[in-house]
């Protein structure tokens, strides 16, 4: 047997549809022998909270090892996770192809489905998941939606948060009244001479690109352009990952299966494909392969799709920026999201700010501790607060001007980390995604 992390790391497909992955006995079975190998580990200590759990049960068991601990305790370690995947990418060294077979997220996914299989997820979670609805119907009445849920409304505010198991002092995102679907047709003008002229980018808008922030796609959008980069706006609908938070793995499955058909025909005519979010990403290229992957159309789309970052270096690095960026007047910390990371595909946003000319950038490779709805929940803000606090100080005291992350939640978590330190000096200003810094260096930004 050969010590892991000397080979690339794999993973297994997710056997979803066998009847013994959601068994209670194989489960339990599954989790004493994944806990006891990482009890005897440790390596994970300073990830997320699920990992002081799990030490600190087996710590205060009678025998100080996994024999002792209550079984009923395992709950609250797979609560804990926030799938991440940064102890698989980063840390264990006994995932595929070590024999051990370590899948860490996968098995706390496993956990969860099988909740849901018994009808253990709460009215709430399911209702928060559904982020389309959601978005459709709070774009509506955007301007309402936007005062209800702010934090220091005390009018309908705690009544609302009470109801959906939210934090009171959780800052939500906002809703546009305009989505970026319904401005689709407002392409902005193609620059031929540029020398990336000839691509073509289909952007996948996903659920907080087209409801909370459109702002992001039009100044993706209106960047490609200027590099001459065609573009269009799809949004079949929600990648899945705040179903996949809940264990709901076939409702994943379909959502790949109808986004992956209606995105094949902009494939088939040389379309590469761009998500907004760096967890959207994630889902296309590796999650909906591994749920579904004998789908040919699941497949051609994982091969098509790049983060935001990712593709506008691969455009620096193969054809070259159109020229007319100018330097910005601020240095800039950027914060690595865990699920751009997780793609393996080394600090691109770093890369993409350093095409600024004259850019000082300052890399945060430290989680933020917002973990998708997981972060605003009532039971589960204060500790990703705490877990994002080494983030929000290194932000804090990098005094740079704006401050980041290819996240936009994981942004306004590292903001609200900042608040908590307090201190007299000036704040960073939040930028939603770093692509706007690029638009603002082409004066085509906000």
């Amino acid at each position: 047997m050969r010590e892991g992390s000397l080979e690339a790391p794999t993973r297994h497909p997710i056997a979803w549809q066998d009847p013994a992955f959601y068994d209670p006995a194989l489960i339990e079975k599954e989790l004493e022998r994944v806990f006891d190998i990482c009890h005897g580990c440790r390596r994970c200590f300073n990830l997320c909270d699920s990992f002081p759990r799990l030490f600190d049960l087996v710590d205060a068991a009678e025998s100080q090892e996994l024999d002792t601990v209550d079984r009923k305790d395992f709950k609250s370690v797979v609560d804990a996770c926030t799938l991440c995947d940064m102890c698989y990418m980063t840390k264990c060294p006994y995932v595929p192809p070590h024999e051990w077979a370590l899948d860490f997220p996968h098995l706390m996914l496993r956990h969860r489905a099988m909740e849901y299989k018994q009808g253990k997820v709460p009215f709430a979670d399911k209702q928060l998941a559904q982020t389309d609805r959601n978005g459709a119907v709070a774009g509506l009445v955007a301007p309402l939606a936007n005062w209800a849920t702010r934090r220091d409304n005390k009018i309908v505010g705690p009544t609302l948060r009470s109801a959906a198991g939210l934090h009171p002092d959780a800052e939500l995102p906002t809703y546009a009244g305009k989505s970026l679907i319904k401005q689709a047709a407002n392409a902005p003008p193609l620059n031929r001479d540029a020398p990336a002229f000839g691509r073509k980018a289909l952007l996948y808008a996903t659920c907080f690109g087209n409801f909370n922030s459109p702002d992001v796609g039009t100044d993706l959008r209106a960047v490609l352009a200027r590099n001459g980069v065609e573009t269009e706006i799809a949004y079949p609908g929600c990648c899945g990952m705040p179903l996949l938070e809940e264990g709901r793995i076939a409702d994943v499955a379909a959502s790949a299966r109808t986004a992956a058909v209606a995105m094949k025909h902009w494939i088939d005519k040389g379309y590469d494909v761009i998500a907004l979010v760096p967890s959207c990403a994630l889902m296309l290229k590796f999650e909906w392969p591994l749920i579904l992957p004998d789908d040919p159309d699941v497949k051609a789309l994982a091969r098509a799709t790049f983060d935001v970052s990712e593709y506008v270096v691969d455009i620096a690095r193969t054809e070259g920026l159109a020229p007319g960026m100018k330097p910005i007047p601020a240095s800039l910390t950027i914060h690595m999201a865990c699920h751009a990371r997780a793609q393996n595909m080394g600090q691109k946003a770093a890369e993409m700010l350093r095409l600024v000319p004259e850019a000082k950038v300052k890399v945060i490779e430290r989680c933020s501790g917002h973990g998708g709805s997981w972060g605003f929940k009532k039971e589960f803000f204060e500790i990703g607060i705490k877990i994002g606090r080494p983030a929000a100080r290194q932000a804090a005291e990098n005094r740079a001007g704006y401050v980041m992350s290819e996240c936009p939640l994981a942004g306004v978590h590292i903001q609200q980390g900042i608040e908590r330190l307090g201190g007299d000096g000036p704040k960073p200003e939040l930028v939603t995604h770093p692509i706007q810094v690029l638009a603002r260096a082409y004066g085509i930004g906000g």
